[in-house]
């Protein structure tokens, strides 16, 4: 884990989870994850209700732990985090797979552009 998310734990270590934000939590479980050293992480929403500050560190440890061999699958209404961090992406309409491709590929489609990503 790098510094900044070091730094968000060690000043809490002997608190109870309990106690801590949202963002910290989240830390928490990504260093658990590099205990486990799995294949696959499913993520849920990692962005919700954080600082963008918290949510910048929080995409960068995912990049640090693929890069490390980790696979995640991500489920996120930021999606232009998203994708930049995104190998292949799906946009899910209603529970139905819409449309599948990289992240570059979304976003150079103009229809993803206007309707999921602002532009």
């Amino acid at each position: 884990m790098s510094d900044g998310t070091n730094h968000m734990l060690n000043e809490r270590k002997k608190r109870p989870v309990r106690e801590l934000s949202g963002g910290q939590r989240l830390v928490l479980a990504l260093s658990m994850i590099l205990i486990l050293h799995p294949r696959l992480v499913l993520l849920d929403e990692p962005s919700l209700g954080l600082a963008p500050l918290v949510v910048d560190l929080i995409f960068k440890e995912i990049q640090e732990m693929n890069r490390s061999g980790i696979s995640f699958l991500l489920v996120e209404q930021n999606a232009l985090k998203v994708l930049y961090v995104s190998h292949r992406g799906c946009v899910l309409e209603l529970g139905r797979n819409r449309l599948t491709g990289t992240g570059q590929e979304f976003f150079n489609n103009k229809d993803v552009q206007r309707l999921y990503l602002g532009g």
